[in-house]
């Protein structure tokens, strides 16, 4: 069993208790107003410890630090050419390649068995945690904590948030029980994100899989689990085998903005893209379904029309620069796969 789960839950003896709610500095969640109901969901819910939970949230720490990383998202914070210079380098590529190579095996039986592009997942745990080089440094329950209980006061959007962010701590502590781990050193995101696939603690317990044989999913450490777990939830999202995935479009007129840019299941149909003037660079049967998007380039505005399969991209994160950015990092190390012939 991997080193990292011989730790144990931390016990909660009744003087421990007493000296965290003797101690306010580190009692920040323990006695937060927006917990109580929180701590009754885990215990009349999922038969946890009133007392092991409460002593969890009284190390959870509030970081300013996340409230402004959440407040200001690189994809909304800087225009494409911006952001695609941090994601589609030449050394990210490289690098994929090279995991590309040492993981080939791995990668070619999650093809088979799930269907999915293995330059796609290549380029998700690439765009990700630079595979695996960058898989976070806060700890997800103060992550976890702060966005559940205290970023919703900063936001407009403060009840899906808030009930976003409660549901990941409830399932923290639920994947914390199920592995053996201590919920106290899991390290992440700022959102709370984990691993080298950067899963939700809902979407480690769905979609994580032990993809070596070991009995453990471990996306934290194994890149042969980090694989098949970024496949499973992309054949579980709707990944189609073998379709294309996003085309440049040409415009001879200002184009129809409508659906421009909505990160939705496409439903317009190529037919009609080309009647709201859009040309996309490659030919497609005109019911083929998709929707169109700009992005703002150093010389100009680029127009591209994103398909089923650009869609599920953005399963793994709403944003269309986000899968974009996916996208073309896969491109640049399949044409350079290609180039040399090793596996084309």
């Amino acid at each position: 069993m991997k080193n990292f789960i011989r730790s144990t839950l931390i016990g909660c003896s009744a003087l421990v208790v007493a000296t965290l709610f003797a101690t306010p500095s580190l009692a920040d969640y323990s006695a937060h107003p927006e917990t109580e109901a929180f701590v009754d969901t885990m215990v009349n819910k999922h038969n946890f410890d009133r007392q092991r939970v409460l002593t969890w949230l009284a190390y959870a720490k509030h970081q300013k630090s996340i409230v402004k990383a959440m407040s200001r998202p690189a994809e909304k914070a800087k225009p494409w050419h911006e952001y695609r210079k941090i994601f589609v380098t030449d050394t990210r590529a490289n690098r994929g390649l090279e995991f590309w190579k040492q993981n080939k095996a791995t990668l070619d039986k999650a093809e088979r068995e799930f269907g999915v592009d293995p330059a796609i997942i290549v380029s998700i745990i690439g765009v990700e945690t630079n595979y695996g080089r960058n898989t976070g440094s806060y700890k997800v329950i103060d992550a976890l904590t702060t966005l559940a209980f205290d970023y919703y006061t900063y936001t407009e959007q403060r009840e899906s948030r808030k009930r976003f962010f409660t549901i990941q701590l409830e399932n923290l502590l639920l994947l914390a029980r199920e592995q053996n781990q201590d919920p106290l050193e899991l390290k992440g995101s700022y959102a709370g994100a984990m691993g080298w696939g950067q899963f939700m603690p809902n979407s480690y317990r769905d979609y994580a899989v032990d993809y070596d044989g070991d009995d453990f999913a471990d996306i934290w450490t194994n890149p042969t689990d980090a694989i098949g777990s970024v496949a499973n939830y992309f054949t579980k999202h709707g990944w189609q085998k073998d379709q294309p995935v996003a085309t440049r479009a040409y415009i001879e007129k200002a184009p129809s903005k409508e659906g421009l840019n909505k990160m939705k299941r496409p439903t317009t149909t190529i037919a009609e893209l080309m009647a709201q003037g859009y040309d996309p660079a490659e030919k497609f049967a005109p019911d083929s379904k998709a929707f169109p998007m700009s992005f703002r380039a150093k010389y100009g505005t680029e127009y591209w029309l994103g398909l089923h399969n650009f869609y599920v991209i953005g399963r793994y994160n709403p944003r269309t620069k986000y899968a974009m950015a996916v996208y073309q990092l896969s491109e640049l190390m399949r044409n350079r796969i290609c180039e040399s012939d090793q596996y084309c």
